[in-house]
């Protein structure tokens, strides 16, 4: 069986790039497995991201970044590009990987309800956990998802925010020293993580998950929960295509980023002009976004031409910097890349793309 997968951790400024490009190789390894197994893509995908969610390195599942009192609250999502059914789940706590979740909220869109009920689309908090225990997903303690890492970045900015904004409380905070060989490097944390894949059938499917901004307001919706913001996938007889989306939740999520990379590929004959046009018209230059600010962003996208069985994964992102891989079943080891942003560009004010061929041996 064919298949294609392309992974990211987020876009940012990756001071040290190998610590993500293991993890990065071991989801693409995972995803391509299942689809030479006779795998679906959404299969390939949700697995993909799992192993972004458990390596405690990436902002989502364990090692999540940690709200302003503390705790965790993770998101994820997940779509169809064949039955464009999509699935999200939002301030969860309990579950160690949201994207399995989310999964779950996606698969459940085609079963039938009693009563003419709709089924749920985006579930939060204890709603969501309590149907996660439902439907059998891995339910943990939430301090099992905090990791040292995230106490040590926790503890460093809050104690920042409360100089700030004058707090004269004692600030309580948890002894955490970074694991061995894990040493943090506060500049370069990176933002949610996400994938795009492709079957041999065709069908595509783009899921990310995120533990949100660093003491972000208890409550929060990011992106990576929010539809047509960070992932998107629409399958036709011409075009097969998915993105998922990393930076800015808020600006992701006031330009539905994800669904206009989308539409804008629908309408143009070159991904990389598409990229760029949608990059620069409907984000950098969008009337809804604050243009005193910088405004960062990344997308992986995925197109495949099923006439041709051949396609592209192109990677485009505004930050200094964005870690990708990519990998086909015919591939023996995964390519990843470290994408810089050019040195004549300015963070938050220019935008890359770049990209890969591929082609299906079905």
């Amino acid at each position: 069986m064919a298949g294609f997968v392309a992974v990211h951790t987020g876009a940012g400024n990756c001071i040290d790039e190998t610590k993500y490009q293991r993890v990065i190789k071991e989801a693409c390894m995972r995803a391509t497995e299942i689809l030479r197994n006779g795998g679906s893509a959404i299969d390939a995908c949700e697995a993909a991201i799992m192993r972004l969610e458990n390596c405690g390195h990436t902002n989502a599942g364990f090692g999540s970044n940690l709200c302003l009192d503390g705790s965790v609250q993770c998101d994820a999502a997940i779509m169809n590009g064949t039955t464009l059914n999509f699935g999200a789940c939002t301030n969860v706590s309990r579950v160690k990987n949201p994207i399995q979740l989310a999964r779950r909220i996606c698969d459940g869109q085609s079963d039938q309800q009693p009563l003419e009920r709709i089924p749920p689309m985006v579930l939060a908090a204890s709603g969501a956990e309590q149907y996660a225990e439902q439907v059998g997903c891995a339910m943990v303690d939430p301090n099992v998802l905090i990791s040292s890492k995230a106490k040590f970045h926790y503890n460093h900015y809050k104690s920042k925010y409360d100089l700030v904004v004058g707090d004269s409380k004692a600030i309580e905070t948890v002894e955490a020293v970074p694991e061995a060989g894990n040493e943090v490097e506060l500049t370069a944390a990176l933002d949610t993580v996400g994938a795009v894949c492709v079957d041999g059938a065709g069908n595509t499917a783009a899921g990310c998950s995120s533990g949100g901004i660093l003491l972000k307001v208890p409550g929060r919706v990011g992106q990576a929960a929010t539809y047509g913001a960070g992932c998107w996938a629409t399958d036709t007889d011409e075009l097969a295509i998915a993105t998922c989306t990393t930076g800015n939740g808020e600006y992701l999520m006031k330009t539905l980023l994800a669904r206009e990379i989308c539409n804008g590929a629908f309408s143009s004959d070159c991904a990389v002009t598409s990229l760029h046009k949608t990059f620069k018209q409907k984000f950098l230059d969008s009337p809804l976004l604050p243009q005193q600010q910088d405004l960062y962003a990344g997308a992986l996208t995925l197109l495949y031409y099923p006439k041709q069985s051949c396609g592209e994964v192109m990677w485009s992102h505004t930050t200094q910097s964005f870690c990708v891989g990519y990998m086909a079943t015919t591939q023996k080891v995964p390519k990843f890349v470290h994408s810089p942003l050019p040195t004549y560009s300015v963070p938050g004010r220019s935008c890359v793309v770049n990209g890969h061929n591929f082609h299906l041996r079905i």
